[in-house]
């Protein structure tokens, strides 16, 4: 295909000239000059570049910074930020040469766009980490985000271009993060768009099913809407109010989520639209002039009063402000009964906030500092979840607990002195306390609501007045991270867990180092601290000392540990000294000499006999107890013990049985085993998050491995769990393979 490069080169200049003209009502002195100056940075740095349409490259830094002034309502610096956003990363241009040509601010929005640049490619737990990083920009400037999510808007605008497969996982991030971020940062618009691209590519037949639908009932939609607003406008224009009203469907996404979640046709869904009257009042007349046409709305039609919603005297910690209410309709035309239709109400402020809303929210900073205070504490929220996020902590586990927070509606409550707070809808009476100061929800016992005693898990109501009980003896558990809903009590609580298991760690310690000098042993050092790991099965050092803080293991094990110690060390010795001249006649003598000391039994009981015989667990099979097992005689290293079912238990029983002892298990074992699982199924958004919330949280059994692989939409992973015997296996098998898209959960054989 031949390319017409004049012709490009005109529909460049003109896209250019339209940003020019877009961004002209507020370009001060030389602005202007400085756009201009990024253009052409840009344009050269891409000219030989396209995009998979095979258009040229420089098309869309243009319609970001498009996006960014039209749709978002920003200013020169992002504009300049947008035209080089992918500048750094895809040519030899440096940060240090943007900030020589421009300005550090400038340089430090295009290095957050440039860390956080391009597709999750590995999953969902990388997928998260670059999340979390888009967060951290928050700290710093929030266009950043402002303009990722306008780089995000225009890919998912130009999709059809991608690979299918392409399409299909920046279609899913797409609605699993950006989209709630856009609904969080107040961009209502952008977010039913994101939505709404998204749903065409994850869900086409779906999508186009409802498209056509409404397209084919627009004129009778339309028809009904002009009747409805009819004596609304007829009184409005009387008492001389300056308002514009009109009918907007709702998106297709939030059609396709009521279909989905009621399980109700398209037919049968009446709510596919919404009113909305604007009005051109000054700020202080905002609120009472809402009223005012809430007032005439309900004279002509009858209100639900479940369904009003005034976020004009109390806004959204997004800046929301709007007022709702759902009102029965009278039957027009060939409507044999009314329906329910969604009137809002708002200013032209509240509804560009609406719209555009952080930009719009910043633009208006001063004019109400309810709105502000709002946002700014939801900011302050996600900033101290990320402050607070222990590194060991999977990202994934902390964007979950940040994208709860980017949904939710929200519940007004009030403390005993009638003070307001905003929390998540869903939160409890013990969120409340953290909200109030963190020492109070550390050391909250319960709640009065209304007078009347709750508990910690009460979920709080819209109106709830709410007395907290604290007690100086009460302290934070892991069971809370259950109870609590919002961002900020976790992170709390994570922070009180985090201390009080330092200092059990150190108490520890001190209690192993003063019982080993009785015992002879002058100082825990690293080879004695990785014996007593591997005999306790302690995942690490601190893991050891942990449970000998917490009094798990009885100080007086030591003594055990240190005569099976010395045993070990006599037999090594011994052994030692006979390999050299070990040979067939010698082994099968010390074979029968074993067989003869067991008298009672030649059956090795697993558990009990490790103060008379050297023995381990084989590597190559990892045995727990329950399993069926033999113990294998070695030369030189004790008795390995093998699960029946071991890879290499043909070649042992057939080649060396006379090497083979009996062995089982005593039901008196206390020790935890590592035991491998591999995991198989159909991927989906979420679904390693919800895997691992299950065996962590639901089932309280520790990991201390996870692999997990993707391809062509079914994954594959490994995970090393500690479980205490095969009925413990079994039935965590059997929870995990209830996870939807879980298909297969076995255990590794080798």
């Amino acid at each position: 295909m031949q390319i017409d490069l004049e012709k490009e080169r005109l529909e460049i200049l003109k896209r250019y000239r339209k940003l020019l003209r877009t961004a002209k009502p507020f370009l001060k002195d030389d602005d202007a000059k400085q756009i201009k100056k990024a253009f052409l940075i840009s344009a050269e740095a891409h000219k030989e570049m396209r995009r998979k349409s095979g258009e040229p490259y420089i098309y869309h830094p243009l319609a970001v910074a498009q996006i960014c002034v039209e749709e978002i309502g920003l200013g020169t610096t992002s504009i300049i930020a947008a035209l080089l956003h992918d500048v750094v990363e895809d040519t030899d241009t440096t940060l240090a040469d943007i900030e020589k040509q421009f300005n550090p601010k400038i340089a430090s929005i295009i290095d957050g766009l440039t860390k956080i640049a391009g597709t999750f490619e590995y999953g969902t737990s990388q997928q998260a980490e670059n999340f979390r990083k888009m967060l951290l920009t928050l700290s710093d400037d929030i266009r950043v985000i402002l303009i990722k999510l306008a780089d995000r808007l225009h890919n998912m605008r130009t999709l059809t271009s991608m690979a299918k497969e392409k399409q299909m996982k920046i279609a899913s991030e797409t609605i699993y993060l950006y989209a709630p971020l856009a609904h969080r940062l107040g961009l209502n618009a952008i977010k039913s768009e994101l939505e709404d691209l998204g749903l065409k590519h994850t869900e086409p037949e779906a999508y186009k099913e409802i498209a056509d639908k409404l397209a084919e009932n627009k004129r009778s939609r339309e028809g009904f809407v002009e009747n409805f607003i009819k004596p609304i406008k007829k009184t409005l224009d009387e008492r001389g109010l300056n308002y514009t009203i009109k009918g907007r469907p709702k998106s297709i996404f939030s059609i396709y989520n009521k279909i989905k979640k009621g399980n109700t046709p398209f037919e049968k869904i009446y709510d596919l639209f919404a009113v909305r009257v604007v009005l051109d009042v000054p700020i202080e007349r905002e609120k009472s002039d809402c009223w005012e046409v809430y007032s005439v709305v309900t004279d002509h039609y009858r209100p639900n009063p479940s369904r009003l919603k005034d976020w004009v005297s109390t806004p959204k910690s997004n800046g929301y402000e709007s007022l709702h209410t759902t009102v029965m309709s009278k039957p027009f035309a060939h409507d044999k009964e009314g329906r329910w239709v969604e009137v809002q109400i708002r200013s032209k402020r509240m509804d560009e906030i609406a719209e555009k809303g952080v930009a719009a929210h910043f633009k208006y900073k001063g004019t109400d500092t309810r709105t502000s205070e709002a946002f700014e504490s939801w900011l302050s929220q996600v900033r101290e979840a990320i402050e607070a996020n222990d590194k060991s902590q999977s990202a994934v586990e902390l964007v979950e607990d940040i994208k709860n927070s980017l949904y939710h509606e929200e519940v007004f409550v009030f403390s005993p002195k009638g003070k307001l707070i905003v929390l998540q809808s869903g939160a409890t009476a013990l969120d409340f306390a953290f909200e109030i100061h963190s020492e109070v929800g550390a050391r909250c016992i319960g709640a009065k609501v209304g007078g009347k005693l709750v508990p910690l898990s009460h979920k709080l109501q819209n109106g709830d007045q709410i007395e907290i009980l604290t007690s100086s003896k009460q302290k934070p558990s892991e069971d809370w991270l259950r109870i609590v809903f919002t961002t900020k009590a976790k992170a709390r609580i994570k922070d009180f867990i985090k201390e009080e298991n330092k200092s059990h760690i150190i108490k520890g310690r001190d209690l192993i180092e003063h019982r080993l000098k009785h015992l002879g042993y002058p100082l825990l050092t690293l080879e004695i601290t990785n014996q007593l790991r591997a005999y306790f099965n302690a995942k690490d050092a601190n893991d050891l000392f942990y449970r000998f803080g917490k009094t798990y293991i009885n100080i007086d094990q030591l003594k055990h540990w240190k005569l099976d110690r010395e045993l070990h060390e006599r037999k090594q010795a011994e052994k030692s000294i006979q390999a050299p001249i070990v040979d067939s006649k010698s082994f099968r003598k010390e074979m029968q000499q074993y067989h003869k000391e067991r008298k009672e039994s030649d059956t090795l009981l697993i558990g009990e006999d490790m103060d008379k015989v050297d023995y381990t667990l084989a590597k190559c099979c990892n045995p727990i107890s329950g399993d069926e097992v033999f113990g294998f005689v070695t030369i030189n290293e004790g008795i390995k013990i093998h699960r029946a079912a071991c890879p290499n238990s043909p070649e042992l029983l057939s080649r060396h049985g006379d090497r083979v002892i009996k062995a089982q298990w005593t039901s008196q074992i206390a020790m935890s085993f590592v035991v491998d699982l591999v995991i198989r199924g159909i991927d989906r958004v979420g679904l390693v998050n919800d895997v691992t919330r299950l065996i962590s949280e639901k089932l309280q059994v520790n990991i201390t491995a996870l692999t997990i692989g993707v391809k062509d939409g079914l994954f594959e992973g490994q995970i090393s769990l500690m479980v205490q015997d095969t009925d413990h296996l079994d039935s965590l098998s059997a929870e995990m393979e209830q996870v939807p898209g879980v298909i297969e959960v076995e255990r590794k054989v080798s």
